[in-house]
């Protein structure tokens, strides 16, 4: 008896001093660089994403479209599939795109299927419900003149407590008139982990 009630007391003790520990909470600078588990974080995303834009955006397709058209290319970027053997949300990578383009004011972004279809119902509920000075008229939205597919990919290496993975993004931009490809590109980050 008095073993079970030793046991009770330490099981108690331990408890309590698990209840006990003490967890902190720091605000950091969203830019700032921070690794914990070696898997793809936001500074990867923003990485890749600035680097491939400004890759892109340094190719011929685009002066021989403003030369042709004498206008800024529009881009949809379409559906990254995430291929690799993390999960990770492939829409995080696709607005921070989607921002670089925005920023650099060399390319006008328009919205995907998805969304298109979100802002077409919007503009249904208007010119049912909204004023006819306010309701927005049918028919002026802008259409791309190039779409942005690619996949995120991954291959790991490991031994004991080491580990190689090596992230490969492939993106590449089509003409919607003609299907031609006029720009592919991919960036690789490779991270060794040590356990």
């Amino acid at each position: 008896m008095k073993r079970i009630f030793t046991l009770m007391a330490f099981s108690l003790a331990l408890m309590a001093g698990f209840s006990c520990a003490k967890r902190t909470v720091t605000r950091v600078n969203p830019d700032e660089q921070i690794d914990l588990s070696g898997r793809w974080n936001d500074t990867d995303s923003k990485l890749v994403a600035s680097e491939m834009t400004s890759d892109v955006l340094n190719r011929p397709w685009i002066d021989e479209h403003r030369s042709s058209t004498g206008k800024k290319p529009v881009i949809i970027v379409g559906a990254i599939t995430n291929r690799t053997h993390e999960h990770i949300e492939p829409e995080n990578f696709v607005k921070d795109i989607e921002r670089e383009f925005i920023n650099t004011g060399a390319v006008r972004v328009v919205q995907d299927a998805s969304f298109r279809e979100r802002i077409r119902e919007e503009r249904a509920d208007q010119n049912e419900f909204a004023s006819q000075e306010t309701a927005k008229a049918w028919g002026k939205e802008l259409g791309a003149d190039y779409i942005m597919f690619g996949t995120i990919n991954s291959t790991v290496d490991e031994y004991n407590k080491k580990k190689v993975v090596n992230y490969k993004v492939n993106l590449e931009l089509t003409n919607l008139e003609t299907n031609e490809k006029v720009w592919i590109g991919d960036k690789e980050i490779k991270k060794y982990i040590t356990n």
